[in-house]
């Protein structure tokens, strides 16, 4: 009998202990990962089975080597005499590849076969076997006589690779480089990937306080870590990409690149070329979209699961503060974004790091003992570690920010033309930054203008109205970092009006909430069941006119074509006062109330060819949505069209509009809508 030391070292702890042990506790001892212990124990399994005995594994307590006590003692001495190699075959091959993956220029086969401790004709054949897993990875293995041996190919392929085998042999980078002893495989594939590297990324990283990366897998999380560890320390030591065609099309702005260079200055690397930023920022969105990708799955899971418990959490930390963290919807969304991944995590018994932990408790202590207690009360089925009440204690710290901003509550009317569509947008805006602004409603002119003046206290408008210029504020939809200081300096200027007197409904019974969730979803379905995704020849007409009258006919009602010029004049004039381009995107939306129409109707269009909307700010649209409303539309229909057209805002959405089927941008819209009347239902104010 042959064994390796590692092997060796698996046997006699398994010999040792009389109860069961973990992959996971063997390989802490030893000193590797707890995948590699399953590979050894594979290997072994052939091997106990000649001395009868069995390698049992049991799920959820661990393992045992099982047979008669006679079996085991012959087995344990023939152990003792048998010879030891210094590495096992699997071994050697990961020591080889470090080896020629960190040297800059060729080895000779025998200084090779020295590193490893084996003999020469062995590292060839291992040198064989290696080969087409390099081939396969877009790399060369040279050999040549009185050259030596070395590999290569593009440093993106490189850089790969190195990723690929530390991530085959690693589990825990982090928990890795944190044990007191550590395998000298693990030890070199550590050296590789930049262990030196990876806790000045993480901290970098965090401090530039990125929310989707709190909301990483701890899988994708570590993945990134390691993809950026490697490419810095590569730099570092002079490799750098040259040029890649893949990378050509990476979008990268000043702001991403000073994020960046904040990364590798925290290394020593005070200039990086524009080529590296390009594969710094392709890895930053590769990341990006495993996030948002396993958000959808997550929501799709979990449904308004998130929402209750973020709801439930919200209600105690009130009850904790005396904030009144319910009136902010950024909040809210935030938990539920933020619990999703959490939830997972703990499921799965993930390990949960929060690198800010200190900082959290200096800055918001008291915070964060409310966080631990109110979750505790809130989610009886889960324990919540201190790292991750940390996170929530950072959502609700933001709140607070948010709130010392402006120190009152305000009421506000939101008007636009038509009540819908970019007031709502403006509203997504005005929730996030000035939260103090309680937004009675979405409403055009006509409807404002009647509205009792003791009822609010500001009118906000995405267009010019005809009253004196101080009783009111215009502001773009998209509320530009300005407008929103605009915003609280208006706030802050307006007299203080007498208290109203709460005209609060009586708590509503369960039969009254099912009526009213029934009414939601009645309206939801109608106006979801009008969605319609068309292709459109965008080249056929080169004025909006005639775009909007061969678009309109396609989604309006047979006895509601007639009026397709009067109805295409309308959303003309609509864009006239201000054109509802979504930045960053090619998408419009055009929108109006009419009497001409009958229901809600909603559709996408996409163009096959780039329309030219506004030349002077060279918006060039490929897509763009209708919105269309009768103008007597009931309040809960014109509530759900508003946030169809804020999800205008969500990356996800864009995505989704820009190259999903019908059927999937009506799935997505579903989901929201239900978090969103879960939402209404539990926080409805008075109207």
């Amino acid at each position: 009998m042959k064994v390796s030391n590692r092997q060796r070292k698996i046997l006699e702890l398994l010999l040792s202990r009389q109860d069961d042990t973990t992959a996971e506790q063997l390989g802490q001892t030893i000193g590797i990962s707890s995948r590699t212990v399953h590979r050894e124990l594979q290997i072994l399994d052939p091997v106990l089975a000649g001395y009868d005995i069995a390698l049992v594994k049991k799920s959820g307590s661990g393992i045992k080597l099982m047979s008669d006590p006679r079996s085991l003692s012959v087995f344990q001495e023939q152990l003792r005499k048998s010879d030891t190699e210094t590495y096992s075959p699997e071994e050697r091959k990961v020591l080889i590849l470090c080896q020629l993956l960190s040297l800059d220029e060729p080895i000779k086969l025998f200084s090779l076969a020295s590193e490893v401790q084996a003999a020469i004709p062995t590292v060839s054949r291992d040198l064989e076997e290696l080969e087409t897993s390099l081939t396969n990875s877009g790399l060369a293995l040279v050999r040549r006589r009185g050259y030596g041996i070395e590999i290569t190919g593009e440093e993106t392929d490189r850089r790969n690779f190195i990723v690929k085998l530390a991530e085959e042999y690693i589990d825990d980078f982090l928990g890795a480089l944190s044990r007191k002893e550590i395998w000298p495989t693990t030890h070199e594939l550590l050296k590789l990937v930049g262990h030196e590297a990876l806790f000045s990324v993480e901290r970098t990283l965090w401090q530039l306080d990125e929310i989707w990366v709190r909301r990483l897998r701890e899988a994708d999380y570590n993945r990134l870590l390691v993809r950026l560890s490697v490419a810095f320390i590569r730099i570092q030591k002079g490799h750098l990409i040259s040029s890649a065609a893949q990378l050509s099309s990476v979008q990268l702005s000043e702001e991403s690149k000073q994020k960046l260079n904040a990364l590798a200055s925290s290394l020593g690397i005070d200039e990086m070329p524009d080529e590296e930023l390009r594969y710094m920022q392709s890895l930053i969105d590769q990341a990006k979209e495993k996030e948002r990708r396993s958000a959808s799955a997550l929501l799709e899971q979990y449904g308004l699961g998130l929402a209750e418990r973020a709801i439930s959490l919200i209600r105690l930390m009130e009850e904790e503060t005396g904030t009144p963290f319910h009136k902010d919807r950024t909040l809210l969304e935030g938990l539920i974004s933020h619990l999703g991944h959490a939830l997972e995590r703990l499921h799965q018994g993930e390990t949960i790091r929060n690198p800010l932990l200190a900082q959290i408790k200096n800055d918001y202590e008291s915070l964060l003992e409310s966080t631990i207690r109110s979750a505790a009360k809130a989610w009886q089925d889960i324990a919540v570690p201190e790292e991750e009440a940390g996170y929530l204690a950072m959502h609700f710290g933001a709140a607070i920010e948010r709130w010392k901003l402006v120190p009152r509550q305000v009421r506000a009317l939101l008007v636009c033309t038509s009540g819908i569509g970019s007031s709502k947008l403006l509203a997504v805006r005005i929730v996030k930054e000035v939260p103090q602004v309680e937004l009675l409603g979405h409403y055009s002119w006509y409807e404002a203008s009647r509205m009792p003046s003791e009822k609010y206290d500001l009118i906000i408008s995405t267009v010019d109205l005809p009253i004196e210029q101080d009783r009111y504020i215009k502001l773009s939809p998209l509320l530009t970092k300005d407008e929103a200081e605009r915003l609280r300096s208006h706030i802050r200027e307006l007299p203080v009006s007498p208290e109203i007197a709460d005209e609060k409904d009586d708590k509503q019974d369960a039969w009254q909430r099912l009526n009213l969730l029934n009414r939601y979803a009645m309206e939801t379905v109608m106006i979801l069941e009008s969605f319609h995704v068309y292709e459109l020849d965008g080249g056929r007409s080169p004025m909006l006119d005639g775009l909007l009258k061969d678009a309109l006919p396609l989604m309006l009602q047979e006895d509601e074509r007639q009026y397709t010029n009067a109805i295409a004049n309308l959303l003309i004039q609509r864009e006239q006062q201000g054109s509802v381009f979504i930045p960053d995107t090619s998408l419009a939306m055009f929108h109006t109330r009419s009497e001409l129409v009958t229901k809600p109707l909603i559709t996408l269009f996409r163009l096959q060819k780039p329309f030219l909307l506004n030349e002077q700010e060279h918006q060039f649209v490929t897509q763009f949505l209708i919105m269309l409303a009768p103008a007597g539309l009931n309040q809960i229909s014109l509530e759900l069209l508003s946030e169809i057209s804020a999800m205008l805002l969500h990356p996800e959405m864009n995505q989704l509009l820009n190259e999903g089927v019908t059927e999937k941008i009506r799935s997505f819209m579903s989901r929201q809508l239900e978090i969103y009347m879960k939402s209404k239902l539990e926080w409805r104010e008075p109207s």
